[in-house]
């Protein structure tokens, strides 16, 4: 059995819009590989929080609805505690940049203030930690452009512009992968599977474990 991420510790930034059957595949493959999966969000100072999706995955009509409670605030936790911290795909990358106070005007200068923003960028600091954004997800480093410039990447067509606008270097691998680094992006949810596993052979090169 495939035990590569036993004693690792993986962070998925999660919010409603999520892909019910990405969430499926984190959890059936962190289980296998014997790791832990934390699923975090912002709470607002609430308990938990209920998310839910609108879709039962990305190529198929609306025939059911999935919810998921969250209890795990990103202000309560630092990046470093974790080995591999990713983003959901879908529209969570937009929903996790609200600025505090929730319901707030807002201004330029505090762009880059919403914990789920900041708790990702701690992530992006440390080279010792695998970063994975797929689909949309790169969204959560536009408000930090400085995160993004020059970094190799891959992201669906809607957040193209902003990904470019931030400064990285868009590169349209035939694989819908890329790896730059500790940063793996991938182009969809269709493409989870290779994004999955380039993301587990990167925690391999990085922190030693055996993939």
């Amino acid at each position: 059995m495939n035990q590569s991420l036993k004693g690792k510790r993986v962070a998925l930034l999660l919010e409603t819009e999520y892909i019910f059957d990405e969430l499926l595949y984190y959890r059936q493959q962190v289980e296998m590989m014997g790791g832990e999966l934390d699923l975090l969000t912002c709470l607002w100072g609430e308990p938990s929080k209920i998310f839910v999706n609108d879709c039962d995955a990305w190529d198929r009509p609306i025939t059911s609805m999935h919810a998921i409670t969250v209890d795990k605030c990103v202000t309560q936790v630092r990046a470093d505690e974790y080995d591999i911290v990713l983003c959901a795909a879908n529209y969570v990358a937009v929903r996790l940049r609200e600025i505090p106070p929730m319901g707030s005007l807002g201004s330029p200068s505090e762009v880059n203030a919403a914990p789920a923003v900041k708790f990702f960028a701690d992530a992006m600091r440390n080279p010792g930690i695998v970063k994975g954004a797929l689909c949309h997800a790169l969204w959560i480093l536009t408000p930090n452009p400085h995160l993004l410039k020059g970094r190799r990447v891959i992201c669906h067509t809607v957040v193209l512009a902003d990904v470019i606008n931030a400064g990285a270097v868009f590169v349209p691998a035939e694989s819908h992968v890329v790896v730059d680094r500790d940063l793996v992006t991938g182009r969809s949810f269709a493409d989870v599977e290779a994004y999955w596993k380039a993301i587990v052979e990167t925690a391999a090169r990085i922190n030693g474990s055996s993939a």
